[in-house]
């Protein structure tokens, strides 16, 4: 099989397989959807594997239909794979293998129906990834909606059900705000391919019809990120869905947010230097505030999954920090990190799913002392939240280097700060988990005794050394990280930002502050500590915390209210709030 043959596969593949288990699987065994699902999931893993391999040589296109250009005019609908949509690809393909082997046995009152919504969600994420036409990546951001959708109401139960609704609206909305921003850029260029609207933006010069298309889509992706102030649907959605599915959800769909907004800016609105000045503030002023509320709330909750669902806010904002410096190496940190982060969210969201099947509930002041019985998964709870804090190990620590290093050569070295905080607050959260679970310590709780929570349980038939082999894979993939790996980042990402291959062949200049992973790991660790013996601390210095720490929680859980109609009103705030400010941008 050719190089040129292998684009369409990873989307095509799933997509054939959910059609045949449609069909068939009523009339199967048991475990056979269960063993298709997850074979067909490593075969997109290793066609992603095969992609990053043949595009190390440039790009690969396929044309659908051999729709090929001519004469400059571009009427067909391609796949463009470089390394990093292949990386992305084959980063999926991980995520959903691990997942269907998490949840052998989970669905079998309904069959392979959940196999079938899974394979067309990541049929969907991984046509997201792979295209190289604006209309055809927002089919395929309908795709992976609807797909969420149902996979996040799964249970009927009430709960979820508002949880899907939530998600159902805020994620509509953000379709629509896509499809319109498609309509007007395409009223100015007449084409939707990436390369001939790039050309359309070069030569149109500030163009506000052009803006107004950038705004209308970027909102639309930072939607789907949950972004502040986008991201109140996010942690519904992960509280409720079921624990197969949060592994989807933070550890793929919601990185493919920030993936589609910097393919975006650099692949079509790149050459407006307007809409890139624009972008660079408004992706790092939302970086940042979505890196310190969704720190802040992470470490203020006691519902396991919705602890994670903050910490996912976290450290998207971290990403979109590297996003906002258009640099090589904030491109390539970014990268890096959205794999590593992918691998270890998966991972712990894994480890919830373990509490919720063998100690029936996920709530952590519920289940003090109760994962005595499975420290495996104690061990891999803690693991992933010494990553989260930034131990310096791992394709994040990569990733956390060069976004550091970018952003102190763009004069922005306080952003360290602002990643050390983020860091700290998220993994000193999973370690105070780690530690009353599995160790029995906290007997007097904080702030987290004051925020909802919600009883859950999910099936518990299944054996424990099944729901360990991935939880314990993801990590061991996430730690698989050699130096040279930011060398190979940088080189991958010249094709994605267009950049001169080679002007990036030297490896990046070593981080003068070595100590900083370590310092972040410390204050995660005593965040954690603080939380866990609040019984032996002086009463004084306990109430004084809590009297300047819980106006901010107060507020920021009234924030996150869980009615539709205030998320819709924010996402139009937020909306407002993008256009703003790139208009005033451009203006002056």
């Amino acid at each position: 099989m050719t190089a040129a043959m292998l684009p369409p596969l990873p989307v095509a593949l799933p997509m054939l397989i959910a059609a045949v288990l449609l069909t068939l699987a009523h009339v199967w065994p048991r475990r056979v959807p269960d063993t298709i699902a997850a074979l067909t999931a490593l075969a997109v893993t290793s066609i992603g594997l095969l992609l990053l391999l043949r595009a190390a040589g440039g790009p690969i296109t396929y044309w659908f239909g051999q729709w090929e250009p001519r004469d400059g005019v571009v009427l067909g609908i391609s796949f463009q794979v470089d390394q990093v949509g292949a990386a992305m690809v084959t980063l999926i393909g991980i995520l959903f293998t691990g997942s269907f082997v998490f949840a052998w046995g989970f669905f079998d009152e309904v069959h392979a129906v959940f196999h079938v919504l899974m394979l067309m969600f990541m049929a969907a994420l991984s046509g997201f990834c792979l295209t190289h036409d604006l209309f055809n990546m927002f089919v395929w951001f309908e795709v992976m909606s609807v797909a969420a959708f149902a996979l996040t109401a799964y249970r009927l139960e009430a709960s979820a059900l508002e949880a899907g609704l939530n998600f159902t609206v805020t994620n509509s909305l953000a379709s629509f705000f896509m499809l319109a921003g498609i309509a007007l850029i395409y009223s100015i260029g007449g084409t939707l391919d990436f390369s001939a609207l790039a050309g359309v933006v070069g030569r149109s010069g500030g163009n506000p019809v052009i803006l107004a298309s950038f705004c209308l889509l970027l909102a639309g992706l930072l939607i789907k990120a949950a972004m502040v102030p986008f991201q109140l649907w996010l942690a519904d959605a992960h509280a409720l869905a079921p624990s197969p599915v949060c592994v989807i959800f933070s550890g793929a769909m919601v990185t493919l947010g920030l993936y589609g907004a910097s393919k975006l800016a650099w692949q079509v609105f790149g050459s407006d230097p307007v809409i890139r000045a624009g972008a660079q503030h408004v992706m790092l002023a939302m970086g940042v505030a979505s890196t310190i509320v969704g720190g802040v709330m992470c470490v203020t909750q006691r519902h396991v999954k919705r602890l994670l669902a903050f910490s996912t806010i976290s450290h998207t904002g971290i990403m979109l920090i590297g996003c906002s410096i258009f640099t090589a190496q904030g491109q390539a940190g970014t990268v890096l990190y959205m794999l590593g982060h992918g691998l270890v969210k998966g991972a712990l969201f894994m480890t919830a799913g373990i509490l919720l099947a063998t100690c029936g509930g996920i709530d952590e002041i519920g289940l003090r002392g109760l994962g005595r019985q499975i420290r495996p998964a104690g061990i891999a709870m803690a693991g992933g939240g010494l990553l989260l804090a930034g131990a310096p190990v791992g394709l994040m620590q990569h990733g956390t280097t060069l976004i550091e290093t970018a952003a102190a050569a763009a004069g922005r070295g306080w952003v360290a700060g602002v990643m050390i905080l983020g860091g700290a607050l998220t993994g000193g959260a999973v370690l105070r988990v780690t530690g009353r679970i599995f160790l029995g310590l906290g007997a007097l709780p904080g702030e987290e005794d004051r925020s909802p929570t919600e009883a859950e349980q999910e099936a518990s038939d299944r054996p424990l050394w099944l729901m360990l082999t991935p939880c314990a894979s993801l990590l061991a993939l996430s730690l698989a990280a050699p130096s040279s790996v930011e060398t190979f980042a940088l080189r991958a990402i010249t094709p994605f930002i267009g950049a001169p291959a080679a002007s990036l062949q030297s490896p990046p200049a070593a981080s003068s502050h070595d100590y900083l992973p370590w310092l972040t790991v410390m204050l995660a660790l005593l965040i954690a500590a603080y939380d866990l013996s609040r019984q032996h601390l002086p009463g004084m210095l306990i109430a004084a915390a809590d009297a300047s720490f819980r106006p901010l929680h107060a507020l920021l859980e009234a924030w996150h209210s869980g009615l539709v109609g205030d998320y819709v009103a924010w996402i139009v705030f937020g909306l407002a709030l993008v256009a703003g400010c790139i208009t005033w941008l451009a203006i002056v």
